[in-house]
Order: structure tokens, then C-alpha cells, then sequence
């Protein structure tokens, strides 16, 4: 069986504010439409963040498995959300056989290899993290942080949360750049992992007031939406999932 042809790739365009918000709005209109899918490929998410939780109490190496067995993970429910919504953009209809299938074939594709690259992603930052910990707090004398947050709240606590908030951001908003359009893009067409980072990070870099922003928004909203024990990702991701997608249409389009 020969490999499909590559797809030509798509003229990056310019967003606007008011493409956020009618994306946001098609997202919410798309849950709407389908709920049972948007809470179904939520649960993933909303699942593993609980089995996170429940192992962080036992031992480190089940912990450190599901860490970097979620990020794998994720991606697929993120391209069932697109499936999805990418359905009712045409028309068809919403049947779990075939939606659940086009989620199965993608094992075959490019995003594994996307998934790949955020696990690599996470464990670099998790090493980094350690690294600025030991860094400030490393000749400091510890406490037991589940009883006391003492050692945070001194000078070298404080600069060492300070850092870790500002690396942390410029390395979230990184791979935000890397995936707010390639996940889509490998979903719809055949392209290459990397050309589609590339052209996602391309797509930020000319639109960056508004990706910033769109940034902003999914970062607030999935904050907010963890406080209540995870729940609140059961509505907000397939929302912004949805609306991901639509953004995708907007941000990128093929010329006529």
C-alpha cells in the first residue's frame, strides 16, 4: 500500500480579535450540538488528571508512567474533538464507529510523533524546574511543604517562584506555538509532524497580539475549570477544543 501524496500546504492569514471570539462561540455552539462526544474526550483528560493525583500518593515510578503516558494520550482526544467538529462543518453525521475510527487510524499518522515531542517537552521542563529549585532552595534547610509553605515565602523562595513562573510561561507558550494549529492540521491533511510545527509556529509568529491572547484565554479557562476538582474540564476543554478548531479554519485557508 503506497503512502498518500503530501498535501500542499496551506496559506498562513491574518486573525483578528473578533475571529476569537466567533471561534469561541462555534466551540460552545459545537459542544452544544454533540455534548456526549465533547464529555466523553474530556473524560481522558479529567480521568488522568485524577489518576495523577491518586498515584502522586504512591509510588514514584507509577507516577512518573502515567506523567508521560498522558501526553500521548491527549493528542488523540484533542483530534476526536477536531473530528468532530470538523463533521458538523460539513454536514455529516455524528456516529461514535467512525469518529472512534478516524481516532484509532491517527496511531498510524503523524501525531504519535507530536506526542513524542510534548513528552520530550514535558521531561525537559521537569528537569528544569528540579534544576531552578536546586538552584535557589538547594543549600536552603527544607521543610515539609505539605505542612508548611514557610521555605516559599522568604527572599530565595519568592525569586525561585518568580523564575519558575517566567521560564515556566515562555516554555508553555513555546509549545503552545509548536501545536495550536498543527494538531488540526495533521488531523485534515497529509503533512509531516515537523512541517506542521513549523508552520504553526510560523502561523503565531504572524499573528502574535492574537495568539497571545488566545493563549491567555485557554491558560484562564483551565485554570478556573481546575478548581473545582478537574470538573469544570469536563465543559471547558471540549469548548476550547472545539473552538480550536475553528480557529484553525480562520488561520489557515488554501488560495483560490
Amino acid at each position: 500500500m503506497t503512502d498518500p501524496a503530501p498535501s500542499p500546504l496551506p496559506t498562513i492569514g491574518r486573525l483578528t480579535l473578533g475571529e476569537l471570539w466567533a471561534s469561541l462561540k462555534a466551540g460552545v455552539w459545537d459542544f452544544r450540538r454533540a455534548p456526549q462526544f465533547g464529555l466523553f474526550f474530556s473524560a481522558v483528560y479529567v480521568l488522568g488528571g485524577f489518576a495523577l493525583i491518586w498515584l502522586g500518593a504512591g509510588t514514584v515510578s507509577w507516577t512518573l508512567t502515567m506523567s508521560l503516558g498522558f501526553p500521548l494520550a491527549a493528542p488523540f482526544a484533542a483530534v476526536g474533538l477536531y473530528e468532530v467538529s470538523r463533521r458538523l462543518e460539513d454536514g455529516e453525521r455524528l456516529d461514535w464507529g467512525p469518529i472512534l475510527a478516524v481516532v484509532w487510524r491517527e496511531r498510524q499518522r503523524q501525531i504519535p510523533w507530536l506526542g513524542a515531542i510534548i513528552v520530550i517537552y514535558f521531561l525537559f521542563w521537569t528537569f528544569l524546574a528540579h534544576m531552578i529549585f536546586a538552584l535557589f532552595m538547594g543549600l536552603s534547610t527544607m521543610t515539609n511543604v505539605s505542612r508548611s509553605w514557610d521555605v516559599f515565602l522568604g527572599p530565595q523562595g519568592l525569586k525561585m517562584v518568580a523564575v519558575e513562573i517566567v521560564v515556566g510561561g515562555v516554555l508553555a507558550f513555546l509549545l503552545f506555538s509548536m501545536t495550536v494549529v498543527s494538531l488540526p492540521l495533521l488531523l485534515e491533511r497529509e503533512v509531516d509532524f515537523v512541517t506542521a510545527m513549523l508552520l504553526s509556529i510560523r502561523t503565531v509568529a504572524e499573528n502574535p497580539a492574537v495568539m497571545m491572547v488566545w493563549a491567555f484565554i485557554i491558560a484562564t479557562l483551565t485554570i478556573v475549570a481546575l478548581i473545582p476538582w478537574f470538573l469544570g474540564l469536563m465543559v471547558v476543554l471540549p469548548v476550547l477544543g472545539h473552538a480550536t478548531w475553528h480557529l484553525y479554519r480562520r488561520a489557515l485557508y488554501d488560495e483560490v
